[in-house]
This record gives C-alpha cells, structure tokens and sequence, in this order.
C-alpha cells in the first residue's frame, strides 16, 4: 500500500470513524421513549427504521429541524403524539452525553501517536451544534486543533468547502493532508474530490474497490516517524 512521506495533517470524520452510539441509536431512543411514554418499545425494530430513514434522508442539513423530522417519522404510528411534541429534547440533548457513545478502541491510541509524531490533527464532520460539547465530554476535543462542522460552514460533505476550509485552517496544501473517514461517499471520494489524499476507513471489509484500512493501526503503520 502507498506511504505517505509527504504528509503534514490528518483529518477525521467522527460519527462511525472515531465514534459510534451506544449501545445503539435504537437502544437509547427505546430507553427514553419508554420512561416519558409507559410503552414498550423493541431497540432492534428502532435500529431498523433508523437505518431505513438515515439511508432515505435526502438533503439532511443537520438542523435541530432536519432531526426532529427524522425521528417523528422513526416513531410514526407507534406513539399517540410525534416526540417533537413530547421527549424529542431530551432525546436530542442526551446525545451529546459521553454515555451516549463509545469511542473506538482504536481510536485513543491512533490519536496519542499521531500527536506524539507531530502530527496536526482535525475533524471535518457532518454534525450539528452538538459535536463540540461532545467531543469535550468524551475527551477528545484535546487531540484537536481544528474542528470543521456542517452545521458552521454551511455545507455538508462530499463538498469541497468543508475540506477546504480544513485546509486553510491547518494552514497546509492539499496535497500535504489526509482524510480519514468512513463513507465512500462524503470521506473517500469527497475529499479526493477536494485535492486531499483519502483512505477509507472499512473495520468491516466491504469496499474492496477503494484505497482503505480496516483500523487506525495501520494509519498509523502508513505514516513515517518525524
């Protein structure tokens, strides 16, 4: 696999790349649907809808609005009132809880070598107003420089902008920067798209077609001691 020696910043995509809910989206919205509602709701049948409708979004501009469209559809006809009129804040607040979440087991370790090697480390995350508080309480906002968010910059990825603007921040060319993420889509081809080198983030070997890694052990491995 190519090496990179000319490589100065490193980039990351949170949600599924360094993150993900736990102990699943379905399981947190059960959880607190059935405490404000005195229902049984199944975490698996939740987990199903919301992938249905996550992959259905369309143009999803990562509002507190664009949410709370999304999971009144998720509970469409199985709640008397849609959460939007009932528990969708806290549901939506609880989300930005490290409890909501489990980082990688990766993760820690990739970020504390890249940073000893001196590395320059981002986010570049289609996110909402709630990413920054979320990376505070999960402890990882420290191994940040920049954080570049959707919800800021106005765009979402694949868009160019918001590699850009990444890049501009870092102060660094796009040929000296790396996305790591795991969406062919808005990561792999969207920062290719932007001049940026990409590898794809697969722990689960689906792409076979694209330059990728399983783990952040071999980003590590990928990247030259400075």
């Amino acid at each position: 696999m190519q090496t990179y020696d000319h490589i100065q910043a490193i980039t990351f995509d949170v949600g599924g790349t360094l993150i993900q809910p736990y102990p699943s989206v379905g399981h947190v919205y059960a959880g607190i649907a059935e405490r404000r509602t005195g229902q049984v709701f199944q975490p698996e049948r939740l987990n199903r809808r919301f992938a249905a409708a996550w992959k259905a979004r369309g143009d999803f501009q990562y509002t507190r609005t664009d949410w709370e469209r999304l999971v009144d559809g998720l509970f469409e006809g199985m709640t008397d009132q849609p959460p939007s009129r009932t528990y969708f804040a806290e549901l939506y607040d609880y989300f930005t809880e490290a409890s909501a979440w489990s980082i990688h087991g990766d993760v820690l370790p990739a970020l504390e070598d890249l940073t000893m090697r001196g590395y320059r480390l981002a986010v570049v995350s289609n996110w909402d107003e709630r990413l920054r508080p979320l990376l505070r309480n999960l402890k990882l906002d420290g191994f940040f420089g920049t954080i570049v968010v959707s919800c800021e910059v106005a765009f979402t990825k694949p868009s160019p902008v918001m590699f850009e603007v990444a890049t501009h921040k870092l102060g660094v060319n796009s040929s000296e920067l790396l996305h790591v993420g795991d969406s062919a889509v808005e990561d792999y081809e969207g920062a290719r798209a932007a001049g940026l080198n990409s590898l794809l983030l697969d722990r689960d070997g689906i792409f076979e077609e694209h330059r990728r890694i399983t783990s952040l052990d071999q980003l590590c491995a990928l990247l030259p001691v400075r």
